[in-house]
């Protein structure tokens, strides 16, 4: 639904901009982030870099304690319990579910394996955080979201964007006047990589290079993509009904079938397209989203906003306190939350980018469901559908075909 002109500007100025940082969030609610009114036990599974990472951000919250960390591998479990010395370790996840007995999980294994885990947690009553997508087929994603309907426990979905407050604020921009009516939408993900790691023996080599097998893998279309078209998504409140797709190896001539390099463009209900393109071969512009309105663009990138706005644009009064970015031959409004007061102490730079990364806020969204029973802010339903297109959108690139979506599916 769009918010009136009025409705959106009595609530946005002197309170809330449409990017903004946790230190221009107002004292009480910053002071409350990573704080819970109950102890956790938490666990972690899958312990590669991904698993890692979260093992790195748990450390930064109070009265959480990371008591299990579990993964296949001894040489990466090993490198986890380095950061997290007082965790046990498991060969297992079974073995961690029933021993260490955590009030909640973060599932961080290979996509593929993500269904077992998920549900044998869900079951014990045991909280999942699920690393997105959820998984790489249809099937085991309807699995997941059957057993989190099924359980009393919290399931949260691991698209990222939902629990930023860069692109929640930003959100609250795209659906009044300040962007009107949508015309297109584009995402980029680009990072000079190999998805591959070196392994001893051909068994190995399956295990730890999944991303690159074939007959498990939703390649960088679920893997990556999925994440930006979940932005779209949950920002317009609709879905594509078809995506078409290509995609080559432009860089590692390896032996790989899994394309490098991939475009795929997908079409909304009313036909407004979303372009989408991701690459290992090449890092510039790293990771964004841009959303164009008749009235202005929205560009999004993980860390930071910006707004840009066409020159018959309303002016809506806050712009005033707004710091400016140059981009070539645009100029982008950097907004902030508490815009007036923080103009006034002259300290308006404070509130742009993020305090901390997207995935901290993540976790500690999760975290505060278990412990205070808050809105889940990505549900699996959410994380369904989203996982749903971008299986949609690696069968396009992969067959090289224009494949329908039926809304049926995404139900």
């Amino acid at each position: 639904m769009t918010i009136n002109r009025r409705s959106f500007v009595k609530s946005s100025v002197g309170l809330a901009g449409g990017m903004l940082g946790v230190t221009a969030i107002a004292p009480v609610f910053a002071e409350s982030l990573g704080r819970f009114t109950r102890p956790l036990t938490v666990g972690v599974i899958g312990c590669g870099r991904q698993g890692r990472a979260i093992v790195a951000e748990l450390a930064s919250f109070e009265n959480v304690q990371l008591v299990g960390l579990c993964d296949t591998q001894p040489r990466r479990l090993t490198a986890a319990k380095r950061r997290a010395r007082d965790a046990d370790g498991y060969a297992t996840h079974a073995e961690l579910l029933e021993t260490a007995t955590p009030d909640a999980v973060f599932v961080a294994t290979p996509t593929h394996l993500h269904r077992s885990i998920a549900e044998d947690a869900l079951s014990g009553g045991i909280s999942v955080y699920c690393e997105a997508p959820l998984a790489h087929t249809a099937e085991d994603a309807r699995a997941i979201v059957k057993a989190a309907s099924a359980s009393n426990a919290s399931f949260q979905s691991g698209y990222l964007a939902r629990t930023n407050p860069i692109y929640k604020h930003a959100r609250t921009f795209f659906r009044s006047d300040a962007v009107r009516d949508l015309v297109s939408m584009q995402a980029s993900r680009a990072r000079k990589t190999t998805w591959r790691s070196p392994a001893r023996d051909a068994a190995q080599d399956k295990l730890i290079n999944w991303r690159l097998d074939p007959e498990v893998t939703s390649g960088l279309a679920g893997e990556w993509t999925s994440h930006q078209l979940d932005v779209f998504s949950w920002y317009t409140g609709r879905f594509p009904v078809s995506v078409q797709g290509q995609g080559s190896v432009r860089l590692h001539d390896d032996g790989r079938t899994v394309h490098d390099t991939i475009t795929c463009t997908l079409t909304l209900d009313r036909g407004e397209p979303i372009t989408c393109n991701a690459t290992l071969a090449n890092s510039f512009e790293g990771t964004h989203e841009q959303l164009r309105g008749t009235n202005a663009a929205i560009k999004l990138a993980e860390t930071h906003g910006w707004m840009f706005k066409e020159a018959d644009a309303p002016t809506q009064g806050w712009e005033v306190y707004a710091n400016r970015q140059q981009f070539h031959h645009d100029a982008g409004i950097a907004l902030v939350a508490g815009a007036t007061q923080l103009a006034e102490q002259g300290r308006l730079g404070e509130g742009i980018g993020l305090a901390r990364t997207p995935l901290w806020y993540g976790i500690e969204s999760f975290l505060r469901t278990v412990s205070e029973d808050a809105e889940i802010e990505c549900t699996a339903e959410d994380g369904l559908r989203s996982t749903i297109v971008g299986i949609k959108a690696h069968e396009a690139v992969t067959t090289g075909s224009t494949v329908q979506i039926d809304p049926a599916e995404l139900a």
